[in-house]
């Protein structure tokens, strides 16, 4: 339905406007404030690769995660994938897929992209715990992020 009301040439989105200016005043003054070093950010070891947008889901974020990880697989590189994990509840966070990690526990995608790719996959709120659960594994030499652009205390 929100997407529907996203896309959709209704005048009920005319009502969302001052949510929408909202969000573009607080994200703004959000991202000002890492740049400018009000706020501090997380910067890994390893590069980082942010997939995703803004926006209200099924823009294909997901299957270019996926392709990307298996490219870097094709030319000799070793990533690890971080999520939100959004959906599951984790026994703890961060929290490492393994092959017993349900969708109950990490969410749909992160399992998704665990069993198509075999890569390491850690999903947690704070986008930084799980990059550096992935640095210190030293299985990885680049990190990709599952829809993280709007997570600016990861520095990319």
């Amino acid at each position: 339905m929100l997407e529907r009301l996203w896309y959709a040439k209704s005048g009920w989105r005319w009502l969302l406007a001052p949510f929408a200016l909202l969000f573009a005043v607080i994200s703004g003054i959000r991202r000002y404030a890492y740049r400018h070093g009000w706020r501090k950010g997380y910067r890994a070891s390893l590069p980082v690769i942010v997939v995703g947008n803004i926006s209200v889901g099924g823009n294909g974020k997901t299957p270019v995660v996926v392709w990307l990880v298996e490219q870097l697989q094709a030319r000799g590189y070793r990533p690890g994938v971080v999520s939100r994990g959004y959906g599951g509840k984790a026994p703890h966070y961060p929290y490492r897929l393994d092959a017993a990690s349900t969708t109950a526990q990490a969410g749909d995608e992160p399992v998704l992209i665990a069993r198509r790719c075999g890569c390491p996959v850690v999903v947690a709120p704070k986008r930084a715990d799980a990059v550096r659960l992935l640095e210190q594994s030293g299985e990885v030499d680049i990190i990709i992020t599952d829809d993280g652009l709007q997570h600016y205390a990861l520095a990319r």
